[in-house]
């Protein structure tokens, strides 16, 4: 999962050099700790928070499909 918010970040950032992801598991549970450059906060929250909306409904699908649940946290 780590790896696929990687890629998709890493494709809207000016900044893609600065993105790190870190993943926790707890059981089925996944957290994962986007960090971006303070510039690219705007690109990956979006209008009314609907990118990071959309990058949360993937990293569910593909969390579902392992039977895991997965919680994204956006830092700065």
């Amino acid at each position: 999962m780590k790896d696929i918010l990687l890629y998709l970040t890493t494709a809207l950032v000016q900044h893609p050099d600065q993105v790190t992801v870190e993943e926790r598991r707890d059981g089925n549970r996944v957290t994962l700790e986007l960090r971006v450059h303070p510039d690219d906060m705007g690109r990956v929250i979006g209008r009314q928070g609907r990118v990071a909306k959309s990058l949360r409904t993937v990293l569910q699908a593909f969390a579902g499909r392992h039977g895991d649940r997965v919680r994204m946290d956006i830092l700065e």
